[in-house]
């Protein structure tokens, strides 16, 4: 089975747990995974031997470029989906594992810990978002892109060994941003379009130079690698087409799981070590 094949089926098994939650016993231990991000807060958990057993999200504007910019409304988001889970299986949750974006200060890091402790669970990993990605994937040599709403982070990785990390603005909020001004529609609005698969055709030319700067991040940050695959994740690139535009604009393979938007919350908690 391929890293790809293997993601896929992880990652599959977390979307059925979205409405189908596993049943377990309170007091086994759990993996939990919070991914605060741009456009969506997502809470992962994992039983033990890391098998899926429930997955909740909100859509949230509460951080931007990897900073928390409302303290208050991203604890009330991750209480409000720490209850459901444990509504939904009568377990408590109590440790958790957190992911910032390559280059994230100490200051702000501290801030995504307050947040999480603020809704009840100890923070016990902190990691960068690509490197969480790559629990998932697996890559030992090439480089793992987490392009989220705010900003494009990524890992190199050789031999398995984190060689090189970087983050830079630009992401999901750049698309929202031009498909609103193309279609005169609200940014709200614009995120919902962006969503649908159906749209994608019509709004790919729009985003396609925001696309290209992706690309351009990409390839200067690999330039001094010798990198033979780019693996693509985030919510970002869901968007049909965009591993095509990234692999001409940078002449290196491009590939990304069927569902890029949950191999980061699935790789952060399966870096939740319980001590």
């Amino acid at each position: 089975m391929s890293s790809l094949d293997r993601a896929d089926s992880l990652i599959e098994a977390v979307e059925r747990t979205i409405k189908e939650p596993v049943k377990v016993c309170n007091g086994d231990e759990f993996l939990v995974g919070v991914d605060l991000g741009t456009a969506y807060t997502v809470i992962v958990v994992l039983d033990k031997n890391k098998k899926p057993i429930a997955c909740e999200m909100e859509f949230a504007q509460v951080i931007r470029d990897g900073l928390v910019v409302d303290y208050i409304g991203a604890l009330n988001i991750v209480k409000r989906l720490k209850g459901k889970i444990e509504d939904k299986l009568g377990i408590e949750l109590t440790k958790a594992a957190i992911a910032v974006p390559p280059g994230t200060g100490e200051r702000d890091t501290q801030t995504h810990k307050y947040v999480v402790e603020g809704a009840g669970m100890d923070v016990i990993g902190v990691l960068d978002e690509p490197t969480a990605a790559n629990a998932v994937l697996e890559v030992k040599n090439g480089v793992v892109v987490d392009v989220g709403g705010g900003t494009t982070g990524l890992s190199v990785f050789e031999n398995g060994k984190v060689v090189y990390t970087a983050d830079e603005p630009t992401g999901g909020t750049q698309f929202s941003l031009v498909i609103a001004g193309g279609y005169g529609v609200s940014f709200e609005e614009a995120e919902r379009r962006k969503k649908l698969k159906e749209n994608h055709t019509e709004i790919f030319t729009m985003v396609t130079p925001v696309i290209q700067k992706i690309a351009s991040i990409i390839k200067r940050h690999i330039k001094d690698y010798n990198i033979k695959k780019i693996y693509l994740v985030g919510g970002t690139c869901c968007l049909s087409g965009i591993e095509k535009v990234i692999q001409k604009e940078t002449g290196i393979e491009t590939v990304k799981p069927s569902n890029p938007f949950l191999v980061t919350p699935l790789g952060i908690a399966m870096n939740c070590t319980i001590s």
